[in-house]
């Protein structure tokens, strides 16, 4: 299955949490491939640093703005059509679940219902960007999409998987109902360069501990698995399903699977580095693995991740180097 480019030169991309670490990405894609690109985000996690490089970019425009609240109209970015919405915006990280909730819960219900009404007033293709959360502590492995998840609806990891299921609700609702040209991609477990070295996340928190030297605090026993997707991997796969016809929801991710107990110690040994390996409380509802079916995926869009865990790693690890000041 090929997908041909839809989207390039002459047409107008919104995406929302446009400065965050994903979204940032697809920024720059999308602005290589000419077209003109907003971003809002209102900098709650997201940094400005991020897209800094293209502030001289006249094909460009970054503005601070909550999308909870509406998209401010009176601006001029905002006077034109889109011809797409890419809504990226939410606090997405274990630490973010406790110190942001109702911000979560906000972006995901009233900043999504706002966005889908102006992807319908502007006959724009709709990508809502889902997770892996959605499945909660599978009860499935590996997950499909037609898993209907296990999620404990009150507890902590709530407000995030929730949120994104309601989001994923509105948007086939609108699809159905408006005729909305729409599609849901389900994200996994995602690491790289722009990450937030205090994020709460297993890549950066191993990462940020090897590189001072601290001990590597892992949850529980460490038998729990993630299968981690290096950002170029999930930034290709999303507009492949951009570009496409397809709706979904369709996973994106990789099938590399390691323990956490595994992510540790190759990180301790990438970074050269003294630490010791040492374990801490599980946090509640953390769910015991997780690995994407990604048979639709490569069926529907010809996705196929490329970079290996070692590599993707390095690269991640060479910038937190450069960001915390360590040379060695």
């Amino acid at each position: 299955m090929k997908v041909v480019q839809r989207f390039g030169s002459g047409h107008r991309i919104l995406v929302t949490g446009g400065a965050g670490f994903v979204p940032s990405y697809l920024v720059d894609v999308l602005v290589s491939r000419g077209c003109a690109v907003v971003a809002v985000d209102n900098f709650v996690t997201g940094s400005k640093e991020n897209v800094a490089h293209l502030a001289d970019t006249p094909t460009f425009t970054l503005v601070e703005a909550d999308v909870a609240d509406g998209l401010p109209t009176h601006h001029s970015a905002f006077a034109e059509r889109f011809d797409a919405i890419l809504h990226m915006a939410s606090p997405a990280s274990p630490t973010d679940f406790e110190k942001l909730p109702v911000e979560i819960l906000r972006v995901g219900s009233v900043g999504t219902l706002h966005l889908l009404e102006r992807a319908v007033a502007d006959g724009a293709r709709f990508l809502m960007a889902s997770t892996s959360e959605a499945y909660g502590d599978p009860k499935e492995h590996p997950q499909r999409e037609t898993y209907w998840g296990n999620v404990n609806p009150i507890g902590v990891r709530s407000v995030y998987d929730e949120s994104k299921r309601f989001a994923e609700a509105a948007t086939m609702g609108y699809r159905r109902s408006r005729g909305l040209d729409a599609a849901i991609v389900r994200i996994f477990n995602t690491y790289g360069p722009r990450m937030r070295p205090d994020d709460g996340r297993a890549v950066p928190t191993f990462i940020s501990q090897a590189l001072r030297g601290e001990p590597i605090t892992v949850h529980g026993t460490g038998n729990q698995t993630r299968s981690i997707c290096y950002v170029d991997d999930l930034v290709r796969g999303i507009l492949l399903l951009l570009d496409s016809t397809e709706t979904g929801p369709i996973n994106c991710g990789t099938e590399h699977e390691l323990s956490m107990r595994q992510l540790a110690e190759t990180v301790v040994s990438l970074c050269d580095s003294n630490s010791e390996v040492t374990y801490i409380t599980r946090s509640a509802d953390d769910p015991e693995m997780r690995r994407p079916d990604l048979t639709l995926a490569r069926d529907l869009l010809g996705y196929e991740p490329r970079v290996m865990p070692e590599e993707g790693l390095r690269r991640t690890i060479e910038y937190f180097r450069e960001r915390l000041g360590h040379t060695s």
